[in-house]
C-alpha cells in the first residue's frame, strides 16, 4: 500500500486489522464446527478483499490484516457479525504500513532533522 502526498488523490485501498480473540470456553473442535456451520472458510474474507497477513497469536487468537476498497468496509463488518461472532470476539482497527514512514523519518534524522 502506498502513501499519498498531501493534496494528492487518496488511495482506493485501505487496510483493516481484525483481532479474532479466541473464546476459551470452547475447544478447537467446537469452534471449528461452528465456523464450518457459518461457512466462515468460504465467506471470509468477502469478495474484493485481500488478506495481507493472517497470524495466530497463541493464547490470544488470530490477527488478520486485510486490504480493501473503503466501500467494502460494511461488507466486512456484516460478514464478521454473521460468521465470526459466537466463535471469536472481534476488534477492528484501520491500519497502515509504517515501513516507508519509518524509512523517511530515519533518513531525515540521519541528515540532522527531527
Amino acid at each position: 500500500m502506498s502513501e499519498t502526498a498531501p493534496g494528492a488523490a487518496q488511495s482506493e485501498t485501505m487496510m483493516l486489522t481484525v483481532f479474532l480473540r479466541h473464546d476459551q470456553s470452547n475447544n478447537l473442535d467446537d469452534f471449528q464446527e461452528r465456523l464450518k456451520a457459518a461457512e466462515w472458510w468460504e465467506r471470509f474474507p468477502p469478495a474484493g478483499v485481500r488478506v495481507v497477513s493472517w497470524t495466530v497469536a497463541m493464547g490470544s487468537g488470530q490477527i488478520v490484516t486485510l486490504a480493501l476498497p473503503p466501500h467494502l468496509l460494511p461488507v466486512v463488518n456484516v460478514e464478521l457479525e454473521r460468521s465470526a461472532w459466537g466463535v471469536f470476539r472481534t476488534e477492528c482497527y484501520p491500519t497502515y504500513d509504517f515501513v516507508p514512514v519509518h524509512a523517511r523519518i530515519r533518513e531525515r534524522v540521519r541528515n540532522g532533522g527531527k
